[in-house]
Protein backbone atom coordinates (compact mmCIF):
# COMPACT_ATOMS: atom_id res chain seq x y z
CA UNK A 1 0.00 0.00 0.00
CA UNK A 2 2.99 2.33 0.32
CA UNK A 3 4.67 1.74 -2.10
CA UNK A 4 1.07 2.35 -4.54
CA UNK A 5 0.25 5.63 -2.62
CA UNK A 6 4.06 7.00 -3.42
CA UNK A 7 3.11 6.61 -7.34
CA UNK A 8 2.18 9.96 -9.07
CA UNK A 9 -1.03 10.48 -9.76
CA UNK A 10 -1.68 9.50 -14.08
CA UNK A 11 -2.09 12.98 -16.31
CA UNK A 12 -5.32 13.17 -17.67
CA UNK A 13 -4.72 15.10 -21.14
CA UNK A 14 -7.30 18.04 -21.37
CA UNK A 15 -10.64 18.06 -23.46
CA UNK A 16 -10.02 19.17 -27.05
CA UNK A 17 -11.59 22.52 -27.42
CA UNK A 18 -14.47 22.49 -29.83
CA UNK A 19 -13.64 22.86 -33.04
CA UNK A 20 -14.64 26.70 -34.25
CA UNK A 21 -17.47 26.98 -36.80
CA UNK A 22 -15.80 27.54 -40.23
CA UNK A 23 -16.25 30.74 -41.87
CA UNK A 24 -16.12 31.12 -45.48
CA UNK A 25 -14.53 34.18 -47.24
CA UNK A 26 -16.92 34.08 -50.03
CA UNK A 27 -19.23 34.21 -47.27
CA UNK A 28 -17.61 37.47 -45.60
CA UNK A 29 -17.03 39.13 -48.95
CA UNK A 30 -20.54 38.29 -49.57
CA UNK A 31 -21.50 40.73 -46.43
CA UNK A 32 -18.88 43.34 -47.29
CA UNK A 33 -21.12 43.91 -50.24
CA UNK A 34 -24.26 43.55 -48.73
CA UNK A 35 -23.23 45.91 -46.05
CA UNK A 36 -22.30 48.50 -49.03
CA UNK A 37 -26.01 47.85 -50.70
CA UNK A 38 -27.43 48.63 -47.41
CA UNK A 39 -25.31 52.14 -46.79
CA UNK A 40 -26.77 53.18 -50.15
CA UNK A 41 -30.41 52.32 -49.56
CA UNK A 42 -30.02 53.46 -45.89
CA UNK A 43 -29.15 57.31 -47.81
CA UNK A 44 -32.00 56.91 -50.27
CA UNK A 45 -34.35 57.00 -46.85
CA UNK A 46 -34.10 60.86 -46.48
CA UNK A 47 -33.99 61.38 -50.53
CA UNK A 48 -37.48 59.65 -50.48
CA UNK A 49 -38.98 61.27 -47.61
CA UNK A 50 -41.60 62.99 -49.83
CA UNK A 51 -43.19 59.60 -50.31
CA UNK A 52 -43.29 57.55 -46.88
CA UNK A 53 -44.11 53.82 -48.39
CA UNK A 54 -40.50 54.42 -50.61
CA UNK A 55 -39.08 55.89 -47.84
CA UNK A 56 -40.53 52.77 -45.51
CA UNK A 57 -39.44 50.55 -48.32
CA UNK A 58 -36.20 51.57 -48.16
CA UNK A 59 -35.78 51.50 -44.70
CA UNK A 60 -36.67 47.70 -44.68
CA UNK A 61 -34.23 47.17 -47.02
CA UNK A 62 -30.95 48.82 -45.78
CA UNK A 63 -31.88 46.91 -42.50
CA UNK A 64 -31.98 43.53 -43.51
CA UNK A 65 -29.02 44.20 -45.99
CA UNK A 66 -26.85 45.69 -43.17
CA UNK A 67 -27.75 43.06 -40.52
CA UNK A 68 -27.31 40.11 -42.91
CA UNK A 69 -23.70 42.09 -44.10
CA UNK A 70 -22.89 42.07 -40.39
CA UNK A 71 -23.88 38.28 -39.59
CA UNK A 72 -22.07 36.96 -42.50
CA UNK A 73 -18.44 39.11 -41.25
CA UNK A 74 -18.78 36.99 -38.04
CA UNK A 75 -20.46 33.96 -38.81
CA UNK A 76 -20.65 30.76 -41.54
CA UNK A 77 -22.78 28.62 -42.07
CA UNK A 78 -25.17 27.02 -45.31
CA UNK A 79 -28.76 28.84 -43.65
CA UNK A 80 -27.00 32.06 -43.14
CA UNK A 81 -25.78 32.33 -47.14
CA UNK A 82 -28.82 30.72 -48.22
CA UNK A 83 -30.76 33.90 -46.31
CA UNK A 84 -28.53 36.54 -48.14
CA UNK A 85 -29.40 35.19 -51.45
CA UNK A 86 -32.82 35.80 -50.57
CA UNK A 87 -31.99 38.97 -49.07
CA UNK A 88 -29.84 40.24 -52.40
CA UNK A 89 -32.46 38.26 -54.85
CA UNK A 90 -34.88 40.13 -53.12
CA UNK A 91 -33.40 43.32 -53.80
CA UNK A 92 -32.57 42.79 -57.25
CA UNK A 93 -35.66 41.98 -58.27
CA UNK A 94 -37.39 44.75 -56.50
CA UNK A 95 -34.40 47.20 -58.36
CA UNK A 96 -35.43 45.34 -61.98
CA UNK A 97 -39.42 45.81 -61.53
CA UNK A 98 -39.08 49.24 -60.05
CA UNK A 99 -36.79 50.13 -63.67
CA UNK A 100 -39.47 48.66 -65.82
CA UNK A 101 -43.01 48.78 -64.89
CA UNK A 102 -42.69 50.38 -61.55
CA UNK A 103 -43.74 49.01 -57.71
CA UNK A 104 -47.71 49.38 -58.29
CA UNK A 105 -48.18 49.87 -54.73
CA UNK A 106 -45.63 51.52 -53.34
CA UNK A 107 -45.85 55.52 -53.93
CA UNK A 108 -42.68 57.17 -55.08
CA UNK A 109 -41.56 53.98 -57.02
CA UNK A 110 -45.17 53.25 -58.88
CA UNK A 111 -43.77 55.04 -61.85
CA UNK A 112 -40.83 53.39 -63.73
CA UNK A 113 -37.67 55.58 -63.61
CA UNK A 114 -34.21 55.69 -65.96
CA UNK A 115 -31.31 53.95 -63.95
CA UNK A 116 -29.49 56.43 -62.38
CA UNK A 117 -25.77 56.30 -60.54
CA UNK A 118 -27.58 56.10 -56.89
CA UNK A 119 -29.82 52.44 -57.61
CA UNK A 120 -26.90 51.48 -59.86
CA UNK A 121 -24.68 51.30 -57.20
CA UNK A 122 -26.76 49.47 -54.72
CA UNK A 123 -27.17 47.09 -57.82
CA UNK A 124 -24.08 46.38 -58.37
CA UNK A 125 -23.29 45.75 -54.55
CA UNK A 126 -26.12 43.52 -54.29
CA UNK A 127 -25.55 41.45 -57.27
CA UNK A 128 -21.99 40.81 -55.98
CA UNK A 129 -23.58 39.83 -52.64
CA UNK A 130 -25.28 36.65 -54.36
CA UNK A 131 -22.87 35.77 -56.17
CA UNK A 132 -20.34 35.75 -53.28
CA UNK A 133 -23.37 33.65 -51.24
CA UNK A 134 -23.83 31.73 -54.06
CA UNK A 135 -20.19 30.54 -54.04
CA UNK A 136 -20.48 30.29 -50.14
CA UNK A 137 -23.32 27.85 -50.72
CA UNK A 138 -20.74 25.60 -53.20
CA UNK A 139 -17.68 26.11 -50.81
CA UNK A 140 -19.17 26.50 -47.41
CA UNK A 141 -15.78 25.26 -45.65
CA UNK A 142 -12.00 24.81 -45.78
CA UNK A 143 -11.11 28.03 -47.87
CA UNK A 144 -10.93 30.04 -44.26
CA UNK A 145 -10.37 33.59 -44.27
CA UNK A 146 -6.88 33.67 -45.38
CA UNK A 147 -6.68 36.32 -48.69
CA UNK A 148 -6.51 40.06 -47.18
CA UNK A 149 -9.83 41.43 -46.78
CA UNK A 150 -8.33 44.77 -47.44
CA UNK A 151 -9.00 45.15 -51.30
CA UNK A 152 -12.40 44.14 -50.91
CA UNK A 153 -13.18 46.86 -48.09
CA UNK A 154 -11.69 49.45 -50.20
CA UNK A 155 -13.87 48.77 -53.37
CA UNK A 156 -17.26 48.13 -51.84
CA UNK A 157 -16.46 51.53 -49.61
CA UNK A 158 -15.86 53.28 -52.93
CA UNK A 159 -18.81 51.95 -54.45
CA UNK A 160 -20.88 52.85 -51.41
CA UNK A 161 -19.60 56.08 -50.84
CA UNK A 162 -20.45 56.54 -54.60
CA UNK A 163 -23.78 55.50 -54.17
CA UNK A 164 -24.86 57.22 -50.79
CA UNK A 165 -23.56 60.54 -52.00
CA UNK A 166 -25.64 60.50 -55.58
CA UNK A 167 -29.22 60.20 -53.64
CA UNK A 168 -28.80 63.97 -53.02
CA UNK A 169 -29.56 64.06 -56.97
CA UNK A 170 -31.60 61.31 -57.71
CA UNK A 171 -34.57 62.13 -59.29
CA UNK A 172 -37.35 62.11 -56.25
CA UNK A 173 -34.58 64.11 -54.43
CA UNK A 174 -35.73 67.17 -56.86
CA UNK A 175 -37.76 70.08 -55.73
CA UNK A 176 -40.98 70.20 -55.04
CA UNK A 177 -43.28 73.03 -53.90
CA UNK A 178 -45.71 72.64 -50.85
CA UNK A 179 -47.12 75.46 -48.42
CA UNK A 180 -44.91 77.89 -49.20
CA UNK A 181 -43.84 76.87 -52.83
CA UNK A 182 -40.50 76.31 -52.05
CA UNK A 183 -38.36 75.02 -55.05
CA UNK A 184 -34.96 73.95 -54.38
CA UNK A 185 -31.92 72.50 -56.49
CA UNK A 186 -32.23 71.93 -60.15
CA UNK A 187 -31.53 68.27 -61.62
CA UNK A 188 -27.97 68.12 -63.50
CA UNK A 189 -28.75 68.87 -66.84
CA UNK A 190 -31.29 71.55 -66.73
CA UNK A 191 -29.88 73.80 -64.41
CA UNK A 192 -31.32 76.84 -63.59
CA UNK A 193 -28.75 80.03 -64.48
CA UNK A 194 -27.35 81.61 -61.36
CA UNK A 195 -29.61 84.65 -60.64
CA UNK A 196 -28.49 88.22 -61.73
CA UNK A 197 -29.83 91.40 -60.94
CA UNK A 198 -31.53 93.28 -63.50
CA UNK A 199 -30.48 90.73 -65.93
CA UNK A 200 -31.28 91.08 -69.66
CA UNK A 201 -34.31 89.02 -70.53
CA UNK A 202 -33.18 86.20 -73.03
CA UNK A 203 -35.85 83.94 -74.36
CA UNK A 204 -36.49 80.61 -72.63
CA UNK A 205 -35.17 77.61 -74.69
CA UNK A 206 -35.76 73.88 -72.99
CA UNK A 207 -32.48 73.21 -73.98
CA UNK A 208 -30.32 75.45 -72.60
CA UNK A 209 -29.78 76.68 -68.78
CA UNK A 210 -33.11 78.19 -67.33
CA UNK A 211 -32.59 82.29 -67.13
CA UNK A 212 -35.66 84.27 -66.44
CA UNK A 213 -34.27 87.13 -65.19
CA UNK A 214 -34.85 90.65 -66.46
CA UNK A 215 -38.20 90.90 -65.14
CA UNK A 216 -39.88 93.98 -62.95
CA UNK A 217 -40.98 93.31 -59.36
CA UNK A 218 -39.34 89.67 -59.25
CA UNK A 219 -36.92 89.15 -56.37
CA UNK A 220 -33.76 86.55 -56.96
CA UNK A 221 -35.91 84.71 -54.91
CA UNK A 222 -38.77 84.38 -56.53
CA UNK A 223 -37.16 83.66 -60.07
CA UNK A 224 -35.07 81.06 -58.62
CA UNK A 225 -37.99 79.15 -57.52
CA UNK A 226 -39.67 79.93 -60.76
CA UNK A 227 -36.60 78.87 -62.84
CA UNK A 228 -36.16 75.29 -60.52
CA UNK A 229 -39.62 74.54 -60.57
CA UNK A 230 -39.19 74.79 -64.97
CA UNK A 231 -35.96 72.77 -64.41
CA UNK A 232 -37.77 70.07 -62.18
CA UNK A 233 -40.35 69.74 -65.12
CA UNK A 234 -37.85 69.30 -68.08
CA UNK A 235 -35.47 66.87 -66.21
CA UNK A 236 -38.59 64.33 -64.75
CA UNK A 237 -42.00 65.08 -67.29
CA UNK A 238 -40.59 63.06 -70.17
CA UNK A 239 -41.32 60.57 -68.59
CA UNK A 240 -45.24 60.30 -69.33
CA UNK A 241 -44.27 60.87 -72.82
CA UNK A 242 -45.84 57.92 -73.89
CA UNK A 243 -49.75 58.42 -73.19
CA UNK A 244 -49.97 54.61 -73.14
CA UNK A 245 -47.70 54.39 -69.82
CA UNK A 246 -49.45 57.61 -68.27
CA UNK A 247 -52.62 56.08 -69.01
CA UNK A 248 -52.08 52.98 -66.91
CA UNK A 249 -50.91 55.33 -64.07
CA UNK A 250 -54.32 56.57 -63.89
CA UNK A 251 -54.29 59.29 -66.23
CA UNK A 252 -57.59 60.16 -69.02
CA UNK A 253 -58.79 62.06 -71.16
CA UNK A 254 -60.88 64.90 -70.66
CA UNK A 255 -61.67 65.26 -74.42
CA UNK A 256 -60.24 67.89 -76.05
CA UNK A 257 -58.13 66.46 -78.37
CA UNK A 258 -60.02 68.00 -81.32
CA UNK A 259 -58.63 71.41 -80.52
CA UNK A 260 -54.94 70.90 -81.10
CA UNK A 261 -54.15 69.96 -77.15
CA UNK A 262 -55.60 67.25 -75.19
CA UNK A 263 -55.57 67.44 -71.17
CA UNK A 264 -55.15 63.98 -69.23
CA UNK A 265 -56.20 64.35 -65.92
CA UNK A 266 -54.59 62.39 -63.00
CA UNK A 267 -57.86 62.12 -60.15
CA UNK A 268 -55.94 60.23 -58.09
CA UNK A 269 -52.75 62.75 -57.92
CA UNK A 270 -55.71 65.71 -57.96
CA UNK A 271 -56.89 64.51 -54.76
CA UNK A 272 -53.51 64.22 -52.69
CA UNK A 273 -51.09 66.60 -51.39
CA UNK A 274 -48.20 66.98 -53.67
CA UNK A 275 -48.26 69.87 -56.15
CA UNK A 276 -45.54 71.02 -58.60
CA UNK A 277 -44.18 67.84 -58.37
CA UNK A 278 -43.43 66.53 -62.41
CA UNK A 279 -43.57 63.14 -60.69
CA UNK A 280 -47.46 63.28 -59.37
CA UNK A 281 -48.50 66.06 -62.08
CA UNK A 282 -52.30 66.25 -61.80
CA UNK A 283 -52.52 67.14 -65.45
CA UNK A 284 -50.66 66.42 -68.55
CA UNK A 285 -51.26 68.68 -71.96
CA UNK A 286 -50.47 66.77 -75.32
CA UNK A 287 -50.13 68.80 -78.11
CA UNK A 288 -52.37 66.62 -81.07
CA UNK A 289 -52.19 69.18 -83.71
CA UNK A 290 -49.89 66.87 -86.14
CA UNK A 291 -52.28 63.91 -85.69
CA UNK A 292 -50.33 62.40 -82.75
CA UNK A 293 -49.79 63.23 -78.91
CA UNK A 294 -46.49 64.69 -78.17
CA UNK A 295 -46.13 65.55 -74.46
CA UNK A 296 -46.11 69.45 -74.37
CA UNK A 297 -46.74 70.51 -70.73
CA UNK A 298 -47.38 69.73 -67.33
CA UNK A 299 -50.41 71.43 -65.96
CA UNK A 300 -49.73 71.11 -62.07
CA UNK A 301 -53.39 71.89 -59.82
CA UNK A 302 -54.00 72.61 -56.21
CA UNK A 303 -56.84 70.90 -54.24
CA UNK A 304 -60.47 71.78 -56.07
CA UNK A 305 -62.04 74.78 -54.34
CA UNK A 306 -58.49 76.56 -53.39
CA UNK A 307 -58.92 80.12 -53.78
CA UNK A 308 -56.81 82.15 -55.72
CA UNK A 309 -55.66 84.54 -53.60
CA UNK A 310 -54.47 81.19 -51.58
CA UNK A 311 -51.88 80.26 -54.75
CA UNK A 312 -48.38 79.27 -53.59
CA UNK A 313 -45.92 82.11 -54.65
CA UNK A 314 -43.73 80.66 -56.98
CA UNK A 315 -42.15 83.01 -59.16
CA UNK A 316 -44.24 86.26 -58.18
CA UNK A 317 -44.55 88.21 -61.62
CA UNK A 318 -43.35 85.43 -63.67
CA UNK A 319 -46.34 82.85 -62.90
CA UNK A 320 -49.77 82.99 -63.07
CA UNK A 321 -52.54 81.19 -61.79
CA UNK A 322 -56.43 80.42 -63.04
CA UNK A 323 -58.98 78.54 -63.14
CA UNK A 324 -61.89 77.23 -64.90
CA UNK A 325 -65.65 77.94 -63.47
CA UNK A 326 -67.21 77.79 -67.20
CA UNK A 327 -66.78 73.95 -68.70
CA UNK A 328 -69.31 71.40 -68.00
CA UNK A 329 -68.55 67.69 -68.19
CA UNK A 330 -69.88 64.25 -68.39
CA UNK A 331 -70.19 61.75 -65.37
CA UNK A 332 -67.22 60.25 -67.28
CA UNK A 333 -65.42 63.34 -66.83
CA UNK A 334 -65.00 64.61 -70.61
CA UNK A 335 -65.71 68.64 -71.31
CA UNK A 336 -69.22 67.93 -73.22
CA UNK A 337 -69.85 72.28 -72.88
CA UNK A 338 -69.85 75.47 -71.51
CA UNK A 339 -72.32 76.97 -68.61
CA UNK A 340 -75.08 79.06 -69.69
CA UNK A 341 -75.29 82.72 -68.27
CA UNK A 342 -75.94 81.70 -64.86
CA UNK A 343 -73.17 79.93 -64.83
CA UNK A 344 -74.83 76.73 -64.79
CA UNK A 345 -74.32 72.88 -66.98
CA UNK A 346 -77.51 71.14 -68.68
CA UNK A 347 -78.88 68.82 -66.64
CA UNK A 348 -76.37 65.68 -66.51
CA UNK A 349 -73.58 67.46 -66.82
CA UNK A 350 -71.15 68.00 -64.00
CA UNK A 351 -69.62 71.37 -62.91
CA UNK A 352 -66.59 70.60 -61.20
CA UNK A 353 -65.18 72.85 -58.38
CA UNK A 354 -62.89 74.66 -59.70
CA UNK A 355 -58.81 73.99 -59.00
CA UNK A 356 -56.42 76.93 -59.75
CA UNK A 357 -53.60 75.80 -62.16
CA UNK A 358 -50.84 76.46 -63.78
CA UNK A 359 -48.92 75.29 -66.62
CA UNK A 360 -44.95 74.61 -67.29
CA UNK A 361 -43.95 73.99 -71.14
CA UNK A 362 -41.19 71.65 -72.09
CA UNK A 363 -41.13 73.16 -75.36
CA UNK A 364 -40.52 76.56 -76.45
CA UNK A 365 -43.82 79.03 -75.86
CA UNK A 366 -44.50 82.92 -77.48
CA UNK A 367 -45.64 83.81 -73.58
CA UNK A 368 -43.00 81.90 -71.91
CA UNK A 369 -42.66 78.65 -69.81
CA UNK A 370 -45.88 79.73 -67.51
CA UNK A 371 -48.50 80.84 -70.70
CA UNK A 372 -52.15 79.45 -70.28
CA UNK A 373 -54.08 78.56 -73.40
CA UNK A 374 -55.62 81.19 -74.93
CA UNK A 375 -59.16 82.25 -75.94
CA UNK A 376 -61.65 80.05 -73.14
CA UNK A 377 -59.58 77.98 -72.33
CA UNK A 378 -57.32 80.61 -71.00
CA UNK A 379 -59.75 80.50 -67.83
CA UNK A 380 -60.05 83.09 -65.02
CA UNK A 381 -57.22 84.81 -63.58
CA UNK A 382 -57.11 86.59 -60.03
CA UNK A 383 -59.34 89.96 -60.01
CA UNK A 384 -57.23 92.90 -60.74
CA UNK A 385 -54.74 90.92 -62.83
CA UNK A 386 -54.13 91.13 -66.57
CA UNK A 387 -53.67 88.45 -68.68
CA UNK A 388 -49.83 87.26 -68.83
CA UNK A 389 -48.31 86.75 -71.80
CA UNK A 390 -44.11 86.92 -71.48
CA UNK A 391 -43.21 88.03 -74.11
CA UNK A 392 -39.79 89.00 -72.42
CA UNK A 393 -38.87 85.65 -71.83
CA UNK A 394 -41.48 83.97 -74.97
CA UNK A 395 -40.21 82.05 -77.94
CA UNK A 396 -40.65 83.41 -81.32
CA UNK A 397 -41.07 80.86 -82.87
Amino acid sequence: MTLLSSLPAPVVPPEPPAPARPRSSWLALAGLASLGAGAVHAAAVGAHGDHRAAGLAFTGLAAAQLLWGGAALVRGGRLLAVTGLAVGLAALLGWAVAKTVGLPYLDGLDVAEPVQQADAAAAVLAAVAVLLAGFALLRPVGDGLAAPLWPAVAVVTSLALVGASATGTHEHAGAEAHDEGAVVAAPHGHAAAPVAAHAQPVPYDPAKPIDLGGTPGVSPAQQAAAENLVAVTLSRLPRWSDPATAEAAGFRSIGDGFTGTEHLVNQAFLRDDTILDPDRPESLVFDTSGGGRRLVAAMYMLAPGTPLDQVPDVGGALVQWHTHENLCYSPQGRVVGLTDSAGNCRPGQVKPVPSPMVHVWITPHRCGPFAALEGIAGGRIPDGEARLCDHAHGSAS
